[in-house]
C-alpha cells in the first residue's frame, strides 16, 4: 500500500471552489510526486489569494487542472484501493478532488484523529499550524503554501501514529485501520472559536446561554459549506 500526503489550495471552500494548487508527496520520499498550479474555472477572490498568496495573474499561464497531462494519472492515483491519501481537514480537500470529478474512496484525516488522541485536551486548538509549532517540528517551510503544509502534514502523521501505536497498543497495520475509521465518523468539537463565546467549551455556553447554540445549530445547517462536524457536535449538546 502507497501512503501519499496531499493537501490545495482552492478558491473557496464550498462545492463551487476549485483548486489553484495541488502538492502530493509520497510517504519516506524526498521529491513530492507533484507540487503545481492551475487555472481554475472561476476566479480567485482577493480574501483567498491573501491566504495562499496565489492571484488570478499567478495562474493566467497555467492550464485548468483536468486539462493538465497528469489529470489523469492523479485520478488514478487518487481513486486507486492500493493507495492511502492523507489531509488535514481531509473532507475539504476531498470535496475539492471532488469537485474536480475525482472520487476517493478512503482516506485519513490527521485534523480528527489529533482530536480523537487529544482526551487530556493538551491542544488548545487543532490547526496545522498550531500543531507545528505546539509539537516543536524541525521544519522550515512557509505557512499556507500547499507543498510546505504537506511536509507538516507528514510529520504531524508521523507523531499520531507512534501515539496509536504506544498510547492505544495497536501494530502499524490496526492503527492505519482505526485511523481511517476515525476519518470518516463525524468530529466532536469542544470549544467554540468564533462568535461572541469565543474561547468558551460549548458544556459552559449550553448551561447560560442555550438559546445561541440552537440558533448556531440552524445557521449550520442553512451552510453552503461542509458543517457535518459542527452539526454533529451541537445536535450532541443540545440533547443532553
Amino acid at each position: 500500500m502507497k501512503i501519499i500526503f496531499f493537501d490545495t489550495e482552492t478558491t473557496g471552500n464550498t462545492g463551487k471552489d476549485y483548486l489553484c494548487q495541488l502538492a502530493i508527496k509520497e510517504l519516506g520520499k524526498d521529491e513530492p510526486i507533484i507540487n503545481a498550479l492551475y487555472k481554475p474555472p472561476v476566479p480567485i477572490p482577493i480574501e483567498c489569494t491573501m491566504i495562499h498568496n496565489i492571484s488570478n495573474k499567478t495562474v493566467a499561464d497555467r492550464p485548468a487542472f483536468q486539462d493538465a497531462p497528469e489529470y489523469s494519472e492523479l485520478k488514478e492515483l487518487f481513486e486507486s484501493e492500493d493507495v492511502l491519501p492523507i489531509a488535514h481537514n481531509a473532507a475539504f480537500d476531498v470535496q475539492m478532488l471532488k469537485n474536480e470529478s475525482i472520487i476517493v474512496p478512503r482516506y485519513i484525516c490527521t485534523l480528527k484523529v489529533i482530536q480523537a488522541l487529544d482526551t487530556a485536551g493538551e491542544f488548545a486548538m487543532y490547526k496545522l499550524q498550531y500543531l507545528r509549532y505546539a509539537l516543536d517540528m524541525d521544519i522550515d517551510v512557509p505557512a499556507h503554501d500547499a507543498l510546505a503544509d504537506v511536509l507538516v502534514l507528514e510529520k504531524l502523521f508521523a507523531y499520531e501514529l507512534n501515539r496509536m501505536t504506544s498510547d492505544w497498543h495497536m501494530d502499524e497495520a490496526q492503527a492505519l485501520k482505526e485511523m481511517v475509521k476515525i476519518s470518516t465518523q463525524p468530529m466532536t468539537f469542544r470549544h467554540l472559536t468564533f462568535g461572541k463565546y469565543k474561547g468558551k467549551t460549548i458544556e459552559e455556553v449550553l448551561i447560560v446561554d442555550r438559546g445561541y447554540l440552537e440558533w448556531l445549530l440552524s445557521q449550520k445547517k442553512q451552510s453552503d459549506v461542509d458543517e457535518t462536524d459542527w452539526i454533529h457536535t451541537l445536535e450532541k449538546y443540545l440533547s443532553l
